[in-house]
């Protein structure tokens, strides 16, 4: 550990995320600690960059789970170079757009239907004649992607 690492506080200041937050994303792997010998955490610098991966991640809805399994591609054995994030970001790329696809498709058409097949509004006529898209499922059909 260099002098240059940051104690679980410092991070939880730097990154703009919780301490108890911090210690459950280590608990999952997401990011590492190692111990000082009076058992007190210490991150290196770059888990900075890690801890806001998770954060924007979560805010476009992946999970934890996916972003684990994200992380888990980097290096373990040097700090992630550019290209190493540029990697990861890239085979990211097509899920990320399929989900602005849905985005875009719920702005477009939660005002005048939420796909439900509930027939309570009197446009559900247009998009759900007799309640056809239950056959498909529960759940908002129109809207959700194919399962």
């Amino acid at each position: 550990m260099t002098d240059a690492s940051l104690t679980i506080g410092e991070l939880s200041r730097r990154s703009g995320v919780a301490a108890s937050a911090l210690r459950y994303y280590e608990r999952l792997g997401l990011i590492r600690a190692v111990r000082t010998g009076g058992n007190q955490r210490r991150y290196e610098r770059a888990e900075l960059r890690r801890v806001a991966f998770i954060r924007i991640s979560q805010q476009v809805g992946v999970s934890l789970e996916e972003i684990r399994e994200a992380l888990a591609s980097l290096p373990e054995s040097r700090t992630p170079t550019t290209a190493d994030w540029a990697a990861l970001s890239a085979s990211w790329r097509g899920r990320l757009n399929e989900r602005i696809a849905f985005l875009e498709r719920l702005r477009d058409d939660l005002t005048g239907c939420i796909g439900c097949g509930c027939l309570s509004l009197q446009r559900c006529r247009l998009y759900n004649p007799d309640d056809q898209l239950s056959a498909e499922g529960a759940g908002p059909r129109l809207l959700l992607p194919p399962s």
